[in-house]
């Protein structure tokens, strides 16, 4: 897996957790329990999700070989 692909699994990973745990009534966020409610929880774990969904994230054999073949004729970094 790419740099990226490790970055947005991990923050999404994190906004999971955290929105979990405000839905079991804890707050893991320091803050105050209205800030870190469920909106701003559930806002933070909407935004991860959608930009985790919408990149590339070649993790599937499939994928692998599409990213190789985009690199062998230069069409990404």
């Amino acid at each position: 897996m790419d740099k990226g692909t490790v970055i947005r699994t991990a923050v999404l990973l994190v906004a999971l957790v955290n929105q979990f745990l405000v839905a079991t009534g804890l707050n893991p966020i320091p803050g105050s329990e209205q800030l870190w409610g469920e909106v701003v929880s559930t806002i933070f774990t909407g935004a991860a999700a959608t930009w985790a969904w919408f990149k590339n994230n070649y993790i599937t054999a499939i994928g692998k070989r599409q990213r190789a073949t985009l690199r062998m004729q230069k069409l990404t970094k």
